[in-house]
Formats: structure tokens, C-alpha cells, sequence
């Protein structure tokens, strides 16, 4: 079994996530995908971060269109900060024995991780699953340390879409697939926005989640 472990705030999921957990778990054939809300700041809460409970329900909300999708609230119970080792570390116990996990994350985030805590170790768990992001090019991944020589072309081949998927094996076994996913530029930031305004989200947001929103009136805070 090969489970997908999409992660993030969510704050709130739109029509974009779905995309993305569309495309890749159709692009690498997953039999399944969760969400992973991440819980409250520990310290001084985020003036434009809906409480953790309300993000899991408008992710619940989003994914019943999706019955390969399902939605974890570890992140939200857990007691301290979640690192992504320790998330994964816990599917890991928690998924049958002989699942393996892809990592799905953006490509900006991921030009960031060797400062993330235990990278070494997490390169060992799970595969990664890499999504192209508006404005940030697949060639900039060849300043990682940890990845295996590749020919430049090849990534050039993703930013300008010629091709839509590069697998790289990496030295600890794992895979590393690199995914040119179609446009589809949604922002979270400027959903809350157009929310505190008043204004039209519903070409941005699946119906339930919209209703959700009204409903219990978040994101109306000023800009």
C-alpha cells in the first residue's frame, strides 16, 4: 500500500488542495491520501489562523468528494509542536506493516529542507513527493546536498512542462518524485481577504466549506 500524507493549515482548504491531491494521487497510482491539518501556534496565536478545530472540519467538509482521501487530526492532538519526522514517524507505527508513505509537498517548501529537524533521518521514512509552485523552478533543486546527480535538462524539462514527472532514487532508497502539476493558482491568503471584504470565495471554495465559513462566521476579522 502507498498512502500520501498531505499536510498544511488548511486555513482554509480550497479548491486548490483538492487539485493538487487529485493530481498526484492519480499521477503516482496512491490508494490513499491524508490530510494533516497542523494545530494551534503553542505560543501567541496567528490573528488570521482559524481555530485547529474548525480547519478539520472544513478539510472533513472538503474531502467526502473523495473517497480515497481521509483526514488526520494527529497534528491537532498532539500535545507540543509536530515536527514532519514526528508525523511521519507516526504514521509509520500507526499504517500497516509494508505501507509506504509519500511525502507530499510544494517545491518552495521543499528547497527548504535541509533546515528541517531530523532531515537526514526523514529522508529515510518516506518518499517525497515534490508539486511545482507558481514562480519557482524545478532547477533550483540542484543546490541540495542530498540528491543524486541529474542532467540539468531534466528539470528544465518540468518548468517548461515538456515533461510532468521526474523520479529520482535517492541515496537512502526512497524515491523522490518531482510532479509538473497543471496551473491551478489559488490563494489562501486572498480567499481570507476577499472573506473580510464581503466579497465572492465560491469559485475558490468547495460549497460545504463556503457554508461552513458563513456559518460560524470566520475570517471576518479586518485586513
Amino acid at each position: 500500500m502507498f498512502i500520501g500524507l498531505l499536510g498544511g493549515s488548511f486555513n482554509p482548504i480550497h479548491n486548490g488542495h483538492l487539485h493538487i491531491a487529485q493530481y498526484v494521487y492519480n499521477t503516482i497510482h496512491l490508494d490513499r491520501i491524508i490530510f494533516v491539518p497542523t494545530g494551534d501556534p503553542p505560543h501567541k496565536p496567528s490573528a488570521s489562523l482559524a481555530p485547529a478545530h474548525h480547519r478539520l472540519e472544513m478539510v472533513r467538509q472538503a474531502v467526502t468528494s473523495l473517497p480515497y482521501c481521509t483526514v488526520s487530526d494527529h497534528e491537532i492532538q498532539a500535545e507540543a509542536v509536530s515536527y514532519s519526522v514526528d508525523t511521519v514517524t507516526h504514521f509509520k507505527k500507526d499504517c500497516p506493516k509494508g505501507t509506504e508513505l509519500g511525502f507530499i509537498i510544494g517545491l518552495d517548501a521543499f528547497l527548504d529542507f535541509c533546515s528541517w529537524r531530523q532531515m537526514d533521518h526523514l529522508l529515510t521514512l518516506c518518499h517525497f513527493i515534490v508539486c511545482s509552485r507558481p514562480g519557482v523552478a524545478f532547477t533550483q533543486i540542484q543546490t541540495l546536498p542530498f540528491l543524486p546527480p541529474a542532467k540539468h535538462q531534466a528539470f528544465q524539462s518540468l518548468d517548461q512542462r515538456d515533461t510532468t514527472r521526474l523520479d529520482i532514487i535517492l541515496p537512502s532508497g526512497k524515491t523522490l518524485y518531482l510532479l509538473s502539476v497543471p496551473p491551478c493558482e489559488i490563494s489562501a491568503s486572498i480567499i481570507r481577504e476577499h472573506l473580510a471584504l464581503g466579497s465572492r470565495v465560491s469559485q475558490w471554495l468547495p460549497p460545504t466549506v463556503e457554508s461552513y465559513i458563513i456559518r460560524h462566521r470566520l475570517y471576518q476579522w479586518p485586513v
